[in-house]
């Protein structure tokens, strides 16, 4: 059986930002045992998991993702929506669009220390759009 949402994240500023409790809490009731697909509906922000705990992990993502792919719009080509925007696809398609999670025992069956993290690359705050698909 395959369960599907969308739903649409509240705007976040540009950085590194845990979303596991915005998920969770979308998704309400798990089946026993399963499969999450989390797909974001954009180009310009992405999805990842990592450490959940000490919040300077989400700064050093964000301090070491600007320092590999600067807002430098001389070095780009597609500049009309801003120099934030070719960087933002650019880290958008290194990071991801989508994440597996298994579920177990009717829960996210994520490590200890991992959340999931929305990666938003565009200096404007932007609602992001994700699909939740769950194969049971």
């Amino acid at each position: 059986m395959i369960i599907q949402k969308e739903f649409t994240l509240p705007g976040f500023k540009r950085g590194f930002h845990i979303i596991t409790d915005i998920v969770t809490e979308v998704l309400g009731d798990l089946p026993e045992s399963g499969i999450l697909n989390l797909f974001i509906l954009h180009t310009s922000a992405a999805l990842s998991i990592n450490e959940n705990y000490d919040p300077t992990v989400l700064d050093d993502f964000h301090s070491f993702f600007n320092k590999l792919v600067p807002d430098d719009i001389s070095l780009y080509t597609h500049i009309d929506e801003g120099s934030d925007d070719m960087p933002a696809h650019i880290k958008s398609s290194i990071m991801g669009s989508s994440l597996n999670i298994p579920i177990v025992n009717g829960r996210l069956h994520l490590g200890t220390w991992q959340g999931i993290y929305l990666c938003e690359f565009r200096n404007s705050i932007h609602r992001r759009k994700l699909i939740a698909t769950i194969y049971h």
